[in-house]
């Protein structure tokens, strides 16, 4: 049976009209353009994914555009790091290009505005700029140089451009339309001194275009069809639109912005100003902690790739704003690593288990599975001992018949082991269980195909032998804020719902292969979530972050 086909999101049913009203489809182009001013974070995972899907459906190129417009702001560091997010989210740009290529040809634009009296020289601070433009609802009052002479402006603009004036002194504004009640339209500024050196273009310029001047008309020089960019720009789509006016030529494709509802995701903050300060306050060790939102930091909590573009997808393309549960992006993790991450035994809450009667100095390499979810995965060999380390949680002297785990007179399979049974404990002067002594029975290895082997309990524990474990440091990573929303009430300070336990280090023990597993590798401590080793480890200590816990009833819909 043919496969239902999918319906079209609304930003692919303008492009499919556009290509039915004339355009070309080699004349579709898209791009990214993230501003160098701070690290990628799970916002700009949905303009990342629908500029280059898009670019994939279509088979069209996408640019990888730096709108570096901002010399205070911007640095290669984070050039650097954009490129790196968007390869490791699996996606190649066509071209790789900056706003600063284009700064002549935009300098000269304005110097034909100007010609045209549609720009001029303005005098006034910004904060009287911004009071005259007043409010929607009132008429803005023109500036007292927005009607001096062309040649006048022309020459304090290339004096601008050349040097002679302090930063801030002056700026270029457009000249369009004080009463409109569209505020981006009352005579935006265009350019505005800035004696700060650029990341490219070193101190060849002392002005520097605004983002609204430069991006429409890079997207313009690069011919991109659909410029695509989150709500919030939904009002700037008529000043886009009008700059665009002023520089088209017949024959060219007139790029299209359109918008889409910017993502919202609970728990989380999106704001770089406030993740700034979670940085600077000390909040965080940094951009890529694994509790902030950024692309490097769910990278190096062990988010994979995969998991964050079917995060994407299911959120979907719409017009307008509502806030996605943290829940379903954690199912989409889990679903990934599910599939994909190595099985090991670790354990975080350690007490020592004795089986007696197993002998002393003896040792085994027993077959496990690597991952039964994966075909070809295949096995590897774990070292069984006397003495094992098991979770302190599995282990209770008394019980009902609901827990399934190991208890005084209880049985359970240790994995890929033996069946066990508890016959006694050892107590600390506080009165807590040190180490827990059990006997085994010795015909029922798994896979030994004995009857005893085959014989049936209810629980089954992971466990790490004593005599090889690899100690390890477990940071236990949960929510890094307390309510949804920590943003919401612009009265209160975000830092006020900071969660105390957003990350936990605990001392454990894991099979010895750890040792030589790469970083960022995707693992499944058994029974008890998902984790990857960090950066910070090394030689003589081994860090593990955890990714998302093993279980969790979330059901997207």
């Amino acid at each position: 049976m043919e496969e239902e086909k999918k319906s079209l999101n609304f930003i692919e049913q303008i492009i499919e009209d556009d290509l039915a009203n004339g355009l070309k489809r080699d004349q579709i182009r898209f791009r990214f353009p993230p501003e160098p001013n701070g690290y990628l974070h799970v916002g700009h995972t949905k303009a990342i994914c629908i500029n280059f899907g898009l670019g994939e459906k279509y088979n069209a190129p996408v640019n990888l555009r730096f709108d570096d417009t901002n010399p205070e702001k911007e640095e290669q560091e984070f050039v650097d790091s954009i490129k790196k997010d968007v390869e490791w989210l699996g996606f190649k740009w066509d071209k790789e290009l900056y706003a600063s290529d284009y700064f002549q040809q935009l300098y000269e634009w304005a110097v034909q505005m100007i010609k045209d009296g549609k720009a001029y020289v303005d005098e006034q601070p910004s904060e009287v700029i911004t009071e005259q433009r007043k409010n929607p609802a009132e008429p803005g009052i023109e500036s007292p140089y927005r009607n001096r002479p062309v040649e006048e402006s022309l020459d304090l603009f290339e004096r601008m451009k050349n040097g002679e004036f302090e930063s801030g002194s002056m700026s270029l504004r457009a000249k369009i339309d004080m009463v409109s009640p569209n505020m981006n339209m009352r005579d935006p500024v265009m350019y505005r001194i800035l004696n700060k050196p650029h990341h490219r273009t070193g101190t060849a310029w002392k002005i520097y275009p605004m983002y609204d001047w430069a991006h429409g008309e890079s997207d313009y020089i690069e011919q991109i069809s659909h410029s695509l960019c989150s709500l919030e720009f939904e009002n700037h789509r008529p000043l886009y639109n009008w700059y665009l006016d002023q520089v088209y030529e017949e024959g060219k494709v007139k790029n299209k912005q359109r918008e889409f509802a910017r993502m919202n995701v609970s728990y989380m903050i999106t704001s770089k100003r406030k993740l700034q300060r979670l940085v600077a306050e000390g909040v965080v060790t940094g951009w890529d902690d694994p509790r902030m939102p950024t692309i490097s930091g769910m990278r190096r909590k062990g988010f994979t790739p995969v998991s964050i573009r079917n995060f994407i997808e299911k959120v979907g393309v719409a017009k307008r704003e509502n806030l996605i549960e943290i829940q379903l992006l954690d199912f989409c993790v889990r679903e990934d690593l599910n599939k994909v991450a190595k099985r090991v035994m670790a354990v975080v809450d350690p007490v020592k288990l004795v089986i007696e009667n197993y002998p002393e100095g003896r040792e085994e390499w027993l077959e496990t599975e690597n991952n039964p979810e994966q075909e070809g995965a295949g096995t590897r060999e774990v070292p069984f001992s006397r003495e094992l380390y098991i979770e302190r949680e599995d282990f209770k002297e008394e019980a009902n018949n609901k827990f399934f785990r190991l208890k005084l007179g209880g049985e359970v399979r240790l994995k890929s082991a033996y069946i066990i049974k508890a016959e006694r404990v050892e107590k600390d002067e506080n009165g807590e269980i040190t180490t827990i002594y059990a006997t085994y029975d010795e015909k029922s290895k798994s896979g030994s195909g004995t009857e005893e082997s085959l014989r049936k309990v209810k629980g089954t524990l992971h466990w790490v032998s004593a005599k090889h474990a690899l100690p390890v440091d477990v940071r236990i990573y949960n929510q890094l804020f307390t309510v949804e929303q920590p943003d919401a009430e612009k009265d209160v300070d975000f830092l006020n719902f900071i969660n105390p336990e957003s990350v936990i280090t605990v001392k454990g023990f894991a099979e010895p292969g750890l040792k030589d597993v790469a970083v960022g590798e995707p693992l499944q401590f058994q029974r008890i979530g998902y984790f990857t080793k960090d950066q910070d480890s090394t030689e003589e200590k081994m860090v593990f972050n955890r990714t998302v816990t093993l279980k969790d009833s979330y059901k997207p819909e």
